[in-house]
């Protein structure tokens, strides 16, 4: 037998092993731009078209600024077209290098991924509750219940129920998922020992969260919570080399939310 044809490519290497060939630190930068480039990308090309309907129905300057801002369809858009942005930059990062999204870990869906990331609910939940325990004993002041922004509010009929719960439960999982715990993290982990890649990237997804807490300043509670769910996310992608785990638990956790807000108005 020819011994070439059972050589791996580079590729097929990495893709197995799960070693970025590029400069992890370019990677880093390239999620930083990807992050800031998808927010721009989402609000230039959602307010665009977001601006046709008011035009067809003739709204006048204040009632289309009122419908860009708050109407449901309006947000939708922007969050559609930001995380667009985010795996299209991604998937073209990884085809220039002749490599697929099993590279990051987006490999073909197994049920038993699905069953690990449902079964990894109670774990992070606790570690949760332990953390928000202990950082509060030694920070008193910090704030547990004050309110996310999430950038819908007033959503009434199915139609919107159906627009939020896309937005929220089922597009950002996906995205930051193979943004942050596949592209930042296999960055990350080809630079740091394990431990501090986990801890860095999940620091990273924290502070991305602060701005949440609208005008009521940073929110430090969703950043803790942010913080201790990556860490529980990156473990299982870990365990099972896939992304399809932490993608499970992350849209559960954000769907937990989605239904205790806008259908229960668990608040």
């Amino acid at each position: 037998m020819n011994s070439d044809a059972n050589k791996m490519s580079p590729s097929d290497t990495d893709e197995k092993i799960g070693t970025v060939p590029w400069n992890p630190w370019l990677g880093v930068v390239f999620v930083f731009v990807v992050f800031f480039g998808s927010q721009l990308f989402g609000a230039i090309l959602g307010s665009i078209v977001g601006a046709i309907y008011p035009v067809i129905e003739h709204f006048s300057v204040s009632q289309t600024r009122d419908w860009i801002e708050n109407s449901i369809p309006s947000h939708f858009l922007f969050v559609l077209f930001a995380e667009t942005f985010t795996v299209g930059a991604i998937y073209l990062f990884l085809k220039a290098r002749g490599l697929t999204m099993a590279a990051i870990g987006l490999k073909r869906p197994r049920w038993k991924d699905v069953g690990i990331g449902i079964t990894a609910l109670p774990v992070y939940f606790i570690l949760y509750l332990l953390t928000v325990g202990v950082v509060s004993h030694f920070v008193p002041g910090l704030d547990v219940n004050q309110q996310q922004d999430v950038g819908f509010n007033n959503v009434h009929g199915a139609g919107a129920l159906v627009l939020t719960f896309i937005s929220l439960v089922v597009l950002p999982p996906l995205a930051e998922e193979i943004m942050v715990r596949g592209f930042l993290y296999g960055s990350l982990k080809k630079a740091l020992p394990i431990i501090w890649a986990a801890l860095t990237t999940s620091l990273l997804f924290a502070i991305a969260h602060l701005p949440e807490g609208g005008a009521a300043g940073p929110l430090y509670i969703a950043a803790l919570d942010t913080f201790v769910l990556s860490l529980v996310l990156i473990y299982l992608r870990e365990k099972t080399d896939s992304l399809w785990a932490s993608i499970t638990l992350h849209a559960i956790k954000n769907g937990i939310a989605f239904f205790a807000i806008f259908v229960f108005n668990i608040h």
